[in-house]
């Protein structure tokens, strides 16, 4: 695109009302300086984590709810919008504004384009590693699950594409959901001598013995440096049980406090640790274990610009979280002299597609990759006319989609989805192909069902998954966000107790009766053995019958005592 042409989008998005930082957008058109970060120390991390398949660059809007409570309220990472902006100094209208909220997203999406993608992301880590001589790339989890062809080939896309991306290790979360024999299998196999597959927290159940190495040791420029690495704890209560019948998971504070003793006895410099526990654990988790330099940390996809830095009983360990879909990618520079570190500067840059060439290798690989499968990913089962979008405590308009086709084709009074994170976006009059129907639906338990529930049992459930979001201790917060709600309307309660949040159910407008059944769809479920056509065909047939799609009018409940909460827009 030329500085004309720019100059055209530029000027239609300000007619669409949108304040964008010209000088920004012109000055970005080489990527150069964006990209520009020197080199600081003899120490360096690269990071990126919650990937979640997505090999091509996509959309991805950040969410507009993203509530904290108690002692988090106001806090990294319960910040969106305007507060995130003000909170790090960024300035509106900006790329970087762009990339870290969801402010103008259809339009800011339209002028600063595409997201991610391995073969830019590729370039970036090379670019980088060329001044950073011996620099470690991280890779939090969440990466072998979330598209069409992770679930087709068992993940076996992904684990190319990080072996050929240069990853060192690994931490583990949804890769658990293709069952502990195809994990192991790729640990034992594809892994051996390249990637190594790092969980102090995972071990036997009967005799408790680790089932991963908990960690690993290596030298850096002269520099001892010690990689830990943390599962995701509830594993096992956020995805299906009897996928890993034979291990336990957990937090695990004191093993965590020994593995990292046992590596500073050892000579370790410099601990990090890499975590998939989500941020507002780790935060809780730096301030009880000591000696951890940094959590680099996954799983809630919060995108936080700079790392936070968190006191605790013998020093201060930063935190960080490197957001979701390839999108950012966190620069970690220690400066280590004399055995200890002196300083540190830290980076998360978002990736943009258009800023970045495609490197030559990756990009045959995705090729290949997708060549078996290309026609049935490109399929266009309908036009959007409205945005279409995961994330946000509550509901997101792909969420209310999949909602309201689970009603019409199941001819449901109620339907739930699960409150995942992870799915791209769909730009206003963009086909709706089942390429990105299976980024929101692509896992390897997608049967839906539909189950008759009294209206105590759904008012049990809704307190039960809003008790995961809304504990107060972030050690009891065991799943994602909360499960999305269609045809009945509640209100809900953050910051009171268990049990006592959920309120005014309604179906229409009548009250939910306790005692009266109603008709519930779903799909995901955790029990083993459970039947019922996959979600994708669910939707997929919806939207082939629909053949356009009306902007979603999202179901939300009324929130009672959240005025002025910095995580709600």
């Amino acid at each position: 695109m030329n500085r004309r042409e720019f100059l055209q989008v530029l000027a239609a998005a300000s007619a669409a009302g949108m304040a964008l930082d010209a000088h920004d957008v012109l000055a970005g058109q080489g990527g150069g300086r964006f990209y520009d970060l020197p080199r600081h120390g003899n120490v360096h991390f690269l990071h990126f984590t919650d990937c979640h398949a997505q090999l091509l660059p996509v959309w991805f809007r950040e969410p507009n709810v993203n509530l904290g409570f108690g002692a988090a309220a106001g806090h990294v990472p319960h910040l969106v919008g305007e507060h995130l902006l003000k909170a790090f100094g960024i300035k509106p209208g900006s790329r970087e504004a762009h990339a870290f909220t969801y402010l103008d997203f259809a339009q800011a999406a339209q002028t600063y384009g595409r997201v991610g993608g391995f073969a830019h992301l590729a370039t970036l880590i090379k670019q980088l590693r060329a001044g950073r001589p011996g620099a470690l790339l991280l890779d939090g989890g969440d990466t072998w699950q979330g598209s069409a062809t992770a679930l087709w080939t068992k993940g076996q896309d992904m684990v190319d594409a990080c072996k050929l991306l240069g990853v060192d290790m690994m931490a583990p979360h949804w890769e658990f959901t293709l069952g502990a024999e195809r994990v192991k299998q790729i640990v034992d196999n594809d892994f051996k001598g390249k990637i190594e597959f790092l969980a102090q927290n995972v071990k036997t159940a009967d005799f408790g013995d680790p089932v991963f190495a908990p960690y690993t040791l290596r030298e850096m420029n002269g520099v001892t440096v010690a990689v830990i690495g943390q599962a995701f704890p509830y594993t096992p209560i956020a995805n299906p049980r009897w996928m890993v019948p034979d291990w336990s998971f957990g937090i695990q504070d004191d093993n965590m406090q020994k593995v990292v003793d046992e590596a500073r006895a050892k000579g370790a410099q410099v601990v990090v640790v890499l975590s998939h526990n989500g941020m507002d654990v780790d935060l809780k988790m730096a301030s009880r274990v000591t000696g951890i330099d940094a959590i680099l940390g996954g799983h809630t996809h919060d995108g936080v610009p700079q790392p936070v830095k968190v006191k605790n009983a013998k020093g201060v360990t930063l935190v960080t979280n490197a957001g979701s879909n390839g999108k950012f990618l966190g620069v970690l520079d220690f400066d280590v002299r004399d055995g200890k570190v002196r300083g540190f500067s830290y980076k998360l840059l978002p990736v943009f597609a258009n800023l970045l060439p495609a490197d030559a290798g990756m990009a045959a690989l995705i090729d290949k990759v997708r060549a078996p499968y290309k026609a049935k990913l490109e399929e266009k089962l309908a036009v959007t006319e409205g945005l279409l979008y995961r994330r946000g405590n509550f509901n997101g308009s792909w969420d209310q989609l999949i909602l309201d086709a689970m009603v019409d084709v199941k001819g449901a009074d109620i339907a739930f989805s699960p409150g995942f994170r992870w799915g791209t976006s769909i730009l206003p009059g963009e086909a709706i192909t089942f390429e990105q129907l299976m980024d929101q639906t692509a896992i390897s338990y997608p049967q839906s069902t539909l189950t008759e529930m009294t209206g105590e049992q759904i008012k049990t459930i809704l307190e039960d998954v809003g008790d995961n979001l809304f504990n107060p201790d972030p050690y009891y917060q065991q799943g994602g966000d909360m499960v999305r709600v269609g045809g009945m309307t509640y209100a809900c309660d953050p910051n009171a107790k268990v049990g006592n949040r959920i309120h005014d159910m309604r179906l229409g407008d009548k009250p939910i009766n306790a005692g009266k059944t109603y008709k519930v769809a779903g799909w995901a479920p955790v029990g083993e053995g459970a039947t019922g056509e996959p979600i994708w065909e669910v939707v997929g047939g919806w939207l082939r019958d629909k053949r356009t799609v009306t902007p979603r009018k999202l179901n939300t409940p009324r929130l009672i005592g959240m005025d002025g909460n910095a995580g709600l827009a």
